[in-house]
This record gives structure tokens, sequence and C-alpha cells, in this order.
């Protein structure tokens, strides 16, 4: 392996770079990039993967790349608290989304483990124990889950499983596009969607992604500090690396308090961000930051996240486990399909189709490509979807990080039957909840 230099990553940075505003221009001028929706960072990462050391070895692209991951996850879910907003609204519906989103993404994590331990593993003895939950790593958290975990996973001295797990965040994120195109236009068809009927009368912006005309242009931020002192830019990305450090050292400090429990640093960066919040709120210095400009950075660190997830890939590690793997995905997704779409129509009351697709695109590839099939869907966001989903995430992030903070721990000291049987629980606890509220048909 090469030596690490900051050279290193101004190169890697600078080609990955190149390929995303080359994958832009793509998506601007191919029809078929704007048929099904392909984002640039998605065709980057492929690019990068092709032609990178893990390839044809024609671009100088480092051998570091699957290590950025654990940085940019770091800063991302550190930036989660000061985006947050406060839980108010309509209780049903927010419940109802709750109660939607929960149960799935708990029985998603129940079918992976269980799918590995009780059937994969039996026939390929050697994928180990954590095999099963790659697939809900990647599938409902994207990249970021899948190396968050892979990285948590390394450090325990496996060091396939961020492979296999940025494989299945891939697979998720082509699958949110190819499946979730072809039900909108059966939705249309059949009369399920409440706002189009017309699925070739898209607005052109949705195919390109650029904004025309200028009016349909959100502005990126607010300034709230004076640039003869400190650019409002600066302010906000030191105060979200702030956090990450603060993640950093945490996880080092639980380290020495308990030798041999080394907790993420993301999910310490997300408990600092909670506390910094906290002081914030107490102190009045929120307002100076801007949720709009943070929120624009955790999206330009997931762009460059998933392009150097998909770039690091290791084709080996994928060629050698591709049997379990395949059954594992193909299982995934014909799991999470049926139950967005079974479980959608009897739990959502209003606009179901909408909130299901959308949950689709988050429960198989990222936020943004739930809100990017929400938007085909429902073009002016009259569904409410992201207002019920945005509050009843504030219950669901912490179920969420703890699953990702003590799975790699628990399937590698033997409890991955218990951890996986206490998700089916609580998944089903969840639905048994929702009935019990009235949040479901009958």
């Amino acid at each position: 392996m090469e030596a690490f230099s900051p050279w290193t990553l101004f190169v890697d940075l600078g080609v990955i770079s190149c390929l995303l505003l080359v994958c832009k221009f793509l998506r601007v001028k191919l029809k078929l990039m704007q048929k099904f929706f392909i984002p640039p960072s998605l065709a980057a990462g492929f690019l990068g993967l092709v032609f990178g050391p893990g390839g044809m070895d024609v671009l100088p692209l480092s051998s570091y790349m699957g290590t950025y991951a654990g940085i940019l996850i770091a800063f991302i879910f550190g930036s989660l608290a000061l985006t947050s907003q406060r839980a108010e609204g309509q209780g049903a519906s927010i419940g109802r989304m709750w109660a939607y989103s929960q149960a799935g993404l708990l029985l998603q994590w129940a079918v992976g483990g269980l799918l590995g331990l009780l059937l994969l593993q039996a026939v390929w003895p050697g994928i180990g124990a954590g095999f099963g939950i790659t697939m809900p790593s990647g599938f409902c958290g994207g990249h970021g889950t899948a190396a968050a975990v892979g990285e948590a996973f390394r450090k325990l001295g496996n060091d396939d499983i961020l492979t296999l797990a940025m494989t299945a965040a891939t697979v998720g994120i082509v699958a949110s596009v190819f499946i979730g195109l072809p039900l909108i236009k059966w939705a249309t068809r059949k009369g399920h969607s409440s706002f189009i009927t017309d699925y070739d009368a898209l607005p052109v912006e949705l195919r390109t992604g650029l904004l025309v005309p200028e009016e349909k242009r959100p502005r990126l931020g607010t300034d709230t500090c004076s640039s003869i002192s400190i650019d409002s830019l600066t302010f906000n990305l030191t105060v979200v690396s702030v956090i990450a450090l603060g993640g950093y050292g945490l996880s080092k400090l639980v380290g020495i308090w308990v030798p041999g429990l080394e907790l993420p640093v993301f999910s310490c960066a997300f408990v600092v961000g909670v506390l910094l919040r906290k002081i914030f709120d107490h102190t009045g210095a929120m307002q100076y930051t801007c949720p709009q400009t943070i929120s624009h950075m955790s999206g330009m660190m997931t762009d460059f996240l998933v392009a150097f997830g998909i770039a690091s890939i290791k084709l080996a590690v994928v060629v050698a486990y591709w049997q379990p793997l395949v059954i594992l995905l193909l299982v995934g997704l014909s799991f999470t399909l049926a139950y967005v779409l079974i479980m959608g129509r009897l739990m959502q009351k209003e606009c179901w189709f909408e909130k299901a697709i959308f949950t689709w695109g988050w429960f198989t590839g990222t936020m943004a490509m739930g809100i990017a099939l929400l938007r085909v869907v429902d073009p002016d966001m009259r569904s409410r979807c992201l207002d019920s989903y945005a509050l009843a995430y504030l219950f669901i992030a912490p179920v969420e990080i703890a699953l990702v903070t003590f799975a790699p721990m628990v399937f590698t000291n033997g409890g991955g039957l218990w951890f996986s049987s206490a998700c089916l629980v609580a998944g089903i606890a969840v639905l048994g909840v929702a009935k019990w509220r009235g949040w479901m048909r009958a």
C-alpha cells in the first residue's frame, strides 16, 4: 500500500470531483440517466470502481478511499441534531408515519440477521455471523450506515463486511430507482397516485436536476454572521467540525474507561451534537446557525460518501460471496417491497402511495432517493409526507443509531440470534401499538 499524505487526499478528492462533474453533465444531456433519475454520485462511484484501482487502474485514485467513509459519516451524523425541527404537528399523522417506518426498519434488520444466521450460514459456513445484516445496513441506511457498520466490523477484525455492506447499499440505490419508477407508472395507471395522472408530464428540472427558471431556485441558506468577522459558511462548518471532533474524542474516552469497548465515532458525534444543540437552545446561540446551510453541507458530504464508497468496493470480495449475497439481497428487496406496499396501504390514511414510494426510496436507497421519488408523484409536496416523516424521525433516529452502534459488537460476540429476534419482536410490537392506537385500517 502506498504511503498516505495530505496530497493523497487532495488527488482523491480532485479525481472524484471530476467524475461528479462529468456525471452531472451526463445527467443533463443523456435521456437514459434522466429517465431513471440516476444520481451523479452513483454514476461517479461506478466510474471510479471501473477505472480506479479496483478495476482498470487508469485513474490515480488511492487505496485509502475506503477509509474516508468513517470520517464523512461522523460529519453527517454530527449535523443531524442541528437540522432537526421540534416535534410539533398532527399527532395521528406523525404516529402513523412513525409506526410504519419504525416497524419496517426493525423488521428489515430482523429478516437480514435471521436469514444470515439460520439459513445462509448453514449453507456457507464461512460467511460469518454478521453477513446477514449487511443488507439492512446498506438498504435502510444507505452508504452512510453501510460505512458505519463496515468500519465497526473492520475494527473488530472483519474487513469484508465494509465491501459487502457498500455493495448492498449500491444495489439498494439502483433498485430504488429501477423498481420505484415502474411502481409509479403502475400507480398512475391504477389511480393510486393522488396528484399526478401522467408520468411522462414531469417537469424538466426533475429529469435534468437543473433548476430553471431562476424563480424555482431556493436560497442555499441565510447569513447569520458578518463576513468582516467570520463567514457564515465557515461558522456553520466549524460547529459541525467541533461536533465530529467531539465524537471522536468521546469514542476514545469510552475506550479508555471501558477497555475493549470502542463506540463508533459517528454515534458519539450524534450524542455530542444533541448535547451541543441543548446548549445552543438554552443560550440562544442556535439562532446563529443555519439549518439549511448545514443540511446542504451534509448533503455534499453524502454525495462524496456515495461516490467514494462505491469506488472503493473490492470486487474480489463480492465475487467470493456472490451466491449468498444474491440470495440475501433478493430476499431483502422482496420483503421491503411487500412491506411498503401492503403496510403503506393499511396504515396510511391519506396519500398512501406517495408515502409508500417515499419509504421505498428510503428503505432501499437513501433519504435523497426517497425524496426524489416522492417529488415525481407529488411535485408540490401536498401530501405533507416529509413533514410527518421529519417529526417522526426524531423518535426513529435513536433506535437506528442504537442498531448500527451495537449490532457489530453483538454479532461479533455471538449474540446475533438474540439481537435479530429482539428486532423481530420489537417490530411486531410497534405494529401492535399502531393497531391499538387506531393507526391501522380494519
